[in-house]
C-alpha cells in the first residue's frame, strides 16, 4: 500500500470548492452525526482538541463554542482556508496526518482527537492513527466513518445512473483501499487501532437519515443532485457533459431527477455508520 497520500490530496483540493459551495446543506444532512461525535468526544472548558480531516470548520465551530483550543488538520489547502474562514478563533493546517509533525501544531499535546467522517482515506491507516496518538498520549478519540455502501445510498442514489453512462464505469474500490467506505469492516477497524496503540477501543453502530429537503422546504431533488455532482457523480460529469453536449447532458440530468424524485414529501435515505470511541 502507498505510505503518502498525493492521489488523495489531487482529489480533495479538486472536490474542495463543490464542497463548501454546499455546506449548509451538508451540515444539515450529517447534524445526527456531529452530534454523536461531539457528545462521545465530550469537549470539555480549556482543553485542547484536534479535529482530524476538519473540512471547512464545522466540528472546529462546535469545539470553540465550547470553550476549547481547536486545531484542524485537513489533506485541502480549499477546505483550509474555508475553515479559517469560519473559524476564525481556530487554528487550521495544510497537512496529510498520516506524515504531517501533529507535535508541531498549535495546542499539541491534544486531549481530544475527532473526525467526522475524516479518516478513512488514509494510505496506510495504522501509521496514521499511530501519528495520532502521538499527538494526544493521554488523550481520547471519538470519530465517525461510513459503515458499507450496501448500507449507505448515499454513495449509489442517482450516480449509479450517471456511471452506467461511462466509457469504462468505475471498478468497485477494493476492500480497505483508501476510501469511504476503507474502514466499515468493524474487524479490521478494531484491528488498526489496536495495533496503532489505541485501547477501549468500542464501535457503535449509528443510523440515521439524510433528509435533503427539509432545510430549504422542497422535495429535495435539486439538493440531492448538486451533493451528486459534487462528490461521486463528479468525475462521470467531467466525461460526460462534454461528450454528450449541453442538450444531451440536461437530458441525463432530467432522467437522473426522475429516479430522484420521491411520490411525496421529501426525498431521503437512510446512513450507516460507526461511532468510534478509543483512549
Amino acid at each position: 500500500m502507498a505510505s503518502d497520500n498525493t492521489e488523495g490530496q489531487k482529489t480533495w483540493t479538486d472536490r474542495a470548492c463543490a464542497w463548501v459551495a454546499n455546506d449548509e446543506l451538508f451540515d444539515h444532512l450529517f447534524a445526527p452525526v456531529t452530534a454523536a461525535v461531539l457528545a462521545a468526544a465530550d469537549i470539555r472548558d480549556g482543553e485542547s482538541v484536534l479535529d482530524v480531516g476538519c473540512g471547512s470548520g464545522t466540528l472546529l465551530e462546535a469545539a470553540v463554542a465550547k470553550g476549547a483550543s481547536a486545531t484542524g488538520v485537513d489533506i485541502s489547502g480549499p477546505m483550509v482556508e474555508a475553515a479559517r474562514i469560519r473559524v476564525p478563533t481556530a487554528s487550521a493546517t495544510e497537512a496529510d496526518a498520516q506524515t504531517a509533525d501533529l507535535l508541531a501544531l498549535p495546542g499539541a499535546l491534544f486531549d481530544v482527537v475527532m473526525s467526522r467522517f475524516g479518516v478513512m482515506f488514509f494510505a496506510d491507516p495504522i501509521t496514521a492513527f499511530a501519528n495520532l496518538r502521538a499527538a494526544a498520549p493521554d488523550g481520547r478519540l471519538a470519530f465517525a466513518c461510513w459503515r458499507s455502501r450496501d448500507e449507505n445510498p448515499m454513495f449509489s442514489q442517482g450516480i449509479d445512473l450517471l456511471n452506467a453512462e461511462l466509457v469504462a464505469p468505475p471498478a468497485p474500490t477494493p476492500p480497505g483501499e483508501p476510501g469511504p467506505t476503507s474502514l466499515s469492516d468493524p474487524d479490521r477497524l478494531d484491528d488498526v487501532l489496536s495495533r496503532a496503540g489505541w485501547r477501549n477501543v468500542d464501535l457503535q453502530p449509528l443510523d440515521f437519515v439524510c433528509d435533503y429537503g427539509s432545510l430549504h422546504g422542497t422535495d429535495g431533488v435539486e439538493e440531492r443532485l448538486s451533493i451528486i455532482l459534487s462528490t461521486g457523480g463528479r468525475d462521470a460529469r467531467e466525461e460526460l457533459e462534454p461528450r454528450l453536449g449541453p442538450a444531451g447532458w440536461q437530458s441525463l440530468l432530467d432522467r437522473v431527477r426522475g429516479t430522484l424524485r420521491p411520490a411525496s414529501g421529501s426525498l431521503t435515505h437512510p446512513a450507516a455508520v460507526w461511532l468510534v470511541t478509543a483512549d
